[in-house]
């Protein structure tokens, strides 16, 4: 589904899902990752624990992020667990050095009652089974960089680029700039491939859905589905 921010409360009932108000994070690993993502949650007013093995890594969080909670001690202790409250958690991210214990972390802070867990792993091998084994999300550091430098090498004007879990198909916004393809006529009018669509258009910061009449201007961004023997078709209307 494709759906503009403000109608997102409505779609919830139709697809049968509960929608998750996620306020209070714990992250596992005092990684760059873990680094990153706790600032940048704490920007988002997002109450955060940090867990860190190390104690001079643990000290030096502390010192560098002030709204952060960091704790000097082993993830992998469910008493340790228990006594930062990880049954209040609301989402669990883990980003240790090892898969494994990223893993099987977030597998407790389930039974723990978590309702959103997030794991970092090295072995791609273990992306397509994560619902499987009762993870939320499953994230890969080479696929997340193959698709960083992936979308600088494409020939449109990408700004992002994101695979869809278990489908062969990906997600593109792109900037479209002057003389595109795209800019020329209505959707419906385009040699637009079948075996991608529209997912909407943002023009001047507002979300739009985009139908068959509607037409495409310069300085829009547009969110494309689409499956890998479209790719460069689509690449190409989008082009200056």
């Amino acid at each position: 589904f494709s759906v503009p921010k403000n109608s997102i409360n409505d779609l919830y009932p139709i697809i049968g899902k509960e929608q998750l108000h996620i306020k209070n994070v714990m992250i596992l690993g005092g990684s760059s990752i873990g680094f990153k993502t706790a600032r940048n949650l704490c920007k988002e007013n997002f109450n955060v624990k940090l867990i860190e093995l190390k104690k001079e890594k643990a000290e030096d969080f502390a010192d560098r992020l002030s709204n952060v909670l960091v704790i000097n001690g082993d993830g992998r202790d469910i008493e340790l667990l228990e006594e930062e409250n990880i049954r209040e958690m609301d989402a669990f991210i883990a980003v240790t050095g090892n898969s494994e214990t990223n893993i099987m972390s977030c597998l407790v802070a389930k039974s723990k009652g978590v309702k959103k867990t997030i794991a970092l792993v090295e072995n791609m091998d273990y992306i397509n089974i994560s619902q499987t084994i009762g993870i939320d999300t499953l994230i890969n550091k080479k696929l997340l960089a193959a698709s960083s430098i992936f979308k600088h090498i494409r020939k449109g004007e990408i700004l992002a680029l994101a695979n869809l879990h278990n489908i062969d198909a990906e997600v593109f916004e792109f900037e479209v700039k002057e003389n595109a393809k795209v800019t020329e006529k209505p959707i419906r009018e385009l040699k637009f491939p079948r075996e991608a669509v529209f997912g909407g258009i943002i023009r001047n910061g507002v979300a739009m859905m985009s139908y068959g009449d509607f037409h495409i201007q310069a300085g829009d961004r547009a969110i494309v589905f689409c499956l890998p023997e479209a790719i460069s078709t689509v690449e190409e209307l989008f082009k200056s």
